[in-house]
């Protein structure tokens, strides 16, 4: 009751702060397991969409979010938690499966999952090459996705800015994409690459971005 009350709270923050225009959260299923694809533009990104559906959507955060001692650091792990966030270690050789783990035991347990199919936030305002890994869970737990634009996102939090600052923001939900005719082929690569590029296909006609066929390297894969 805590969280759900804290959610809600956030949420009407959240409106009153970003002054979102949201299109299409209707068709975000009510129940039953569900991906949320979402492009990724600012650190906040995976923080917003869950406040703009009416079912908790939970998603991955840095362990390191809610390992603070200090007062301020444990009120960010609250409020993370509030919102969805699942806590996961990402700096060691198993970060990738462990987080697919734990994204596949939330569908499992028939509640959403938001995941940002470029990996990171991009940092040219185009849509880069999504990682597999959405198919995989898809393809695997029988999980429709739902893909999602946001549009304004860097705006609010430009790259390199620690705070974010007011400014409108739309949020962009299109038709969930049915990928129950691949049941049974989620080890072949060529169909979670097909998976893959239908469901970035589908952000890209929601957002309007320019579309760029490589991937958007973190930075500690840049040369």
């Amino acid at each position: 009751m805590f969280y759900r009350t804290l959610r809600v709270v956030l949420s009407f923050l959240a409106r009153m702060f970003l002054r979102p225009v949201v299109e299409g959260a209707n068709l975000v299923p009510a129940k039953g397991p569900v991906i949320l694809a979402i492009n990724h533009l600012a650190v906040i990104d995976s923080f917003v969409v869950p406040m703009m559906v009416p079912r908790r959507v939970s998603f991955l955060a840095k362990a390191e979010y809610f390992a603070g001692g200090t007062p301020r650091e444990r009120l960010v792990g609250v409020l993370f938690r509030a919102l969805g966030a699942i806590p996961v270690e990402r700096d060691n050789s198993r970060a990738a499966l462990a987080s697919l783990e734990v994204a596949g035991a939330v569908l499992d347990a028939g509640e959403a999952f938001a995941i940002h199919p470029e990996g990171t936030r991009s940092l040219d305002g185009r849509l880069h090459r999504g990682r597999t890994g959405v198919a995989q869970l898809a393809l695997e737990h029988n999980a429709p996705v739902v893909p999602v634009a946001l549009i304004g996102t860097d705006k609010v939090q430009p790259a390199g800015k620690k705070w974010p600052r007011p400014h409108r923001i739309t949020v962009r939900f299109g038709t969930p994409l049915d990928f129950s005719r691949y049941d049974g082929m989620a080890n072949s690569l060529p169909i979670r690459r097909a998976v893959t590029d239908e469901i970035m296909y589908a952000i890209l006609e929601l957002s309007g971005q320019e579309y760029v066929d490589s991937y958007h390297k973190r930075p500690s894969e840049a040369a």
